[in-house]
């Protein structure tokens, strides 16, 4: 539906909604309340035993479904519920109760109910890996529903297959997946690798607001990211294909990559992005060694098998050994490098090695301006991290100036009334002026 009387300004909250239903996610659950999904001091379910909450009120919000799940999740205690298995439980108990009639708003009359969700119920029949996935979330609900009426399989697998395609991920304040949402309304945002728009959350809530100027509020137009974009073309859309099923022909796709596997010219002075086979350089003509291809390869191999070893949990010192390998043979924005700096720069926070983490967000900036444009959360939350860092450093000069370009980033991202910009950027803000004095 085209909403075209008036122009939208990057920074526009379009939509916001909360979800029709959610988890937190399990590697979370001592440390989240399981409703509004803050951390802080909790209390466990006292029946199941599995959950948690910050207090009476977030546990009788949770109730209405909780108090059907919590038998269930009491039976098979101590085993821990996978989150697709627990997610799959409360739709299917929430369209037992008519839940299924619920509509999703997108705009002032438009909706969407959970049967208008695409269920690619065929591409996942096809699919061996989630064919394989779907039968051992459906042994688990054949334990957890024991006994109890269970929708047919038919029914099963076109749910499974609804929350594989248009689930979001919950994110907190820095951007870390703490859960699942089905949202009906926002699920009718098509995907791009060069986004118009962006989901932030607040708790549960998702705040879909623009990036860019638009002409007008038209939902066929509107761009998220359903993936990290920070990936060459060839990974995004296979990513894309496995995931979604569609092949992405964004313009972003359509365009050549200069930068995502490029080698460092050998000239120290020209940093032109070079293609590792080339043999020259074809903006100073510096001529490539022997085997220089051969040595890319390799190192572009082992810095692939480390990250993908390192994807659950970054280590300082094997990004570290990484990085060295990388030392002028892939250019400062091959994606392999930026994926190595972001790596280092998680552990050296993790380990609390400040001036180390100052420095690899610096070094990380111009990746992330590249690959995720200046106006992202996450280029919004790098610089507001690398202000606190330098505010820890004493050093209020540089963290201001940092703070500031966070500020102009998450104004637009996140906005004004957001707790991400009211409790943390702006506390910080006022920090480095006063220290700066």
């Amino acid at each position: 539906m085209s909403e075209c009387e008036n122009s939208i300004r990057k920074g526009t909250t379009i939509l916001t909604a909360k979800p029709f239903a959610y988890i937190l996610s399990s590697k979370c659950k001592t440390d989240r309340c399981d409703y509004c999904l803050e951390s802080g001091k909790l209390s466990k379910c006292s029946a199941c035993q599995y959950v948690y909450y910050c207090n009476r009120s977030c546990q009788q919000g949770a109730w209405s479904i909780h108090k059907t799940e919590c038998a269930k999740l009491k039976k098979v205690f101590p085993k821990i519920v996978p989150d697709m298995t627990r997610l799959m439980t409360r739709i299917i108990i929430k369209l037992s109760r008519g839940g299924g009639e619920e509509p999703g708003y997108y705009s002032e009359r438009s909706f969407r109910k959970f049967k208008d969700l695409m269920s690619h119920y065929s591409d996942i029949k096809k699919d061996e890996k989630r064919m394989e996935h779907f039968m051992c979330v459906q042994r688990i609900l054949n334990e957890l529903f024991e006994n109890e009426p269970m929708p047919s399989n038919v029914e099963l697998i076109a749910t499974y297959g609804r929350i594989c395609i248009n689930s979001f991920n919950i994110f907190d304040l820095d951007m870390n997946s703490i859960g699942v949402g089905i949202y009906l309304g926002p699920s009718i945002i098509d995907h791009s690798c060069m986004p118009n728009a962006v989901a932030t959350f607040e708790g549960s809530t998702i705040i879909i607001r623009t990036i860019q100027d638009l002409p007008c509020l038209d939902w066929s137009q509107i761009r998220i990211s359903y993936i990290d974009v920070l990936k060459a073309t060839k990974d995004r859309r296979t990513e894309l294909q496995s995931s979604y099923y569609f092949w992405c022909n964004c313009k972003r796709c359509e365009q050549p990559e200069l930068t995502t596997g490029a080698a460092m010219c050998h000239n120290k002075s020209c940093m032109h992005p070079c293609s590792p086979d080339a043999g020259t350089c074809e903006h100073c003509q510096t001529q490539f060694p022997d085997k220089f291809q051969e040595t890319f390869n390799e190192i572009s191999e082992f810095t692939a098998y480390h990250l993908q070893s390192m994807k659950d949990m970054a280590y300082l010192d094997v990004s570290k050994v990484c990085l060295k390998k990388q030392e002028g043979v892939l250019h400062p924005l091959n994606v392999q490098h930026v994926q190595t700096l972001q790596s280092a720069f998680d552990s050296s926070i993790s380990l609390e090695h400040w001036e180390e983490a100052e420095s690899y967000a610096k070094r990380l900036i111009n990746g992330y301006l590249t690959y995720y444009g200046e106006i992202h959360p996450l280029t919004g939350i790098l610089y507001l991290m690398m202000g606190k860092i330098q505010l820890y450093l004493e050093k209020p000069i540089q963290a201001l100036e940092a703070l500031k370009r966070a500020k102009s980033v998450l104004m637009i991202t996140h906005g004004e009334k957001h707790t991400l910009v009211r409790e943390k950027l702006k506390p910080l803000l006022h920090q480095a002026v006063m220290e700066g004095l």
